[in-house]
């Protein structure tokens, strides 16, 4: 089932769109689905905000950043996508598309606690074998961060993981904002990214502000940085900024929201020029969260 809003003066081939999409992802179905459609056009009382270039909706968006690792990501965080994207490059005949990972570390003692993973794999594929492949991911991982290796490890804590992706867990919620975004270190505003369009600050303010909090790191401004901005629908410029350095900023609170004021358009037409979110492939922020591909416009 396809559903949405969509304003736009071309035609579009969404049963193509879908099958290309599952040619990539699930293609054992690729030729034998069947689409339903639930296409409509946008609000119009939506549009009459967007199409004066204001926000596409209220709420309030957070961009975070920290010194921790070089993507400027939590260390926690970090660890578990570098697992799952190990494994998506590994590419192992004895797993299937699907797999999600998670790291307890404790700071006080700066080492990892439990590693865990839970992948999808062939119905025959022995479980030893499997525990001997994740966890020499796992320690892969650890590796490369220079973490301990004696951490507690669980994989597929069920026993077994072959029914996966959509046919196994499906929703229409959005996806998984925490997984997405920070893995719990920061704040979130509530709003999925994923399947909005750029005049949706939900997505565009997001992105923007990870990147101002990325820059105030590399200006040396501070250690560790979270950005609010708030909107309100149909109104361009931010109702709010606020800035915390969790008490490593080099400068004060006043001064961070002037230098950011003064160097970023935080209008939703600024942020998607800026950032050319209108030139995106935003299949590439489907798996590992929006923030790990250090390529895209909000990360360089």
């Amino acid at each position: 089932s396809l559903a949405g809003e969509i304003t736009s003066r071309h035609m579009h081939d969404f049963q193509n769109l879908v099958k290309g999409q599952l040619m990539r992802h699930e293609p054992q179905i690729a030729d034998s689905f069947v689409l339903t459609q639930h296409i409509t056009r946008q609000s119009p009382d939506i549009a009459q905000g967007v199409d004066r270039k204001g926000a596409g909706d209220q709420g309030l968006m957070f961009g975070y950043a920290c010194s921790e690792t070089d993507e400027m990501l939590p260390l926690p965080f970090a660890l578990s996508t570098k697992a799952i994207e190990i494994l998506e490059l590994l590419n192992h005949p004895a797993l299937l598309p699907d797999a999600k990972a998670q790291v307890t570390y404790d700071y006080s003692k700066k080492r990892i606690d439990t590693f865990l993973i839970s992948a999808q794999h062939q119905p025959d594929v022995p479980m030893p074998y499997l525990h001997q492949l994740l966890h020499a991911v796992m320690l892969d991982t650890a590796k490369r961060y220079g973490q301990n290796a004696d951490f507690r490890f669980l994989i597929n804590p069920t026993g077994r993981f072959v029914s996966g992706g959509s046919f196994a867990d499906s929703g229409v919620t959005g996806r998984k904002i925490i997984c997405d975004t920070y893995g719990g270190a920061a704040h979130h505003g509530g709003g999925a990214f994923s399947g909005k369009d750029p005049t949706k600050v939900d997505r565009s303010a997001a992105y923007m502000a990870r990147k101002i909090a990325k820059d105030v790191l590399r200006y040396g401004l501070a250690r560790r940085c979270e950005i609010q901005l708030a909107y309100a629908i149909g109104v361009e410029e931010p109702v709010s900024i606020s800035v915390d350095t969790f008490g490593t900023g080099k400068t004060p609170v006043n001064y961070l929201q002037r230098w950011i004021c003064q160097r970023y358009d935080l209008t939703p037409a600024g942020m998607i020029s800026a950032l050319h979110l209108k030139d995106i492939d935003y299949t590439r922020t489907a798996s590992l969260g929006h923030f790990w591909r250090q390529d895209l416009p909000w990360e360089k």
